[in-house]
């Protein structure tokens, strides 16, 4: 059965930046996902569709297709006293922003006095990511997978 909307799909990676440097890789247990549910960025998505289980690819996946294209207008510095509850704020920290299209997790990436910078961009947001993949299964969802939007089960959630 090749990769269509509703397998689930069970596969090992590895993916690096352009410099070969590993990002993240299923070392532990294999990913498992609901192909054509926005469950993986579009770009590799996109390209595991059709695949059999077994088969291994080398996918890159530009930047607009996977965490999009880096915004400078994601980035805001903020007064220290806007971050209330929050007593010790330090550079890369991750939080929670309510912003108008709703909460967006954020990054500290500079504390100078009283002001406080905050990335909205995604971490790997500008950067291609390469792929290293090896398909190991892939099935046909259950009503309750469908049901809910994703996976599970081993590898899955649930």
């Amino acid at each position: 059965m090749g990769i269509q909307q509703d397998s689930v799909v069970t596969f090992n990676y590895t993916l690096k930046d352009d410099a070969g440097e590993v990002i993240d890789s299923s070392e532990r247990e294999p990913l498992a996902y609901l192909h054509g549910h926005g469950n993986l960025v579009p770009g590799l998505e996109r390209e595991l569709e059709g695949k059999d289980a077994g088969a291994q690819l080398i996918v890159k996946v530009a930047a607009a297709d996977g965490y999009g294209e880096y915004s400078k207008d994601l980035v805001q510095k903020v007064p220290r006293r806007s971050l209330k509850g929050i007593s010790k704020i330090t550079v890369g920290m991750r939080l929670h922003a309510q912003t108008g299209q709703g909460t967006r997790a954020v990054t500290v990436t500079n504390v100078t006095g009283d002001m406080v910078t905050l990335d909205g961009n995604h971490p790997l947001a500008g950067k291609n990511l390469n792929f290293d993949i090896q398909i190991v299964e892939v099935r046909a969802a259950t009503a309750e997978e469908l049901a809910h939007g994703h996976v599970h089960g081993p590898g899955g959630h649930h």
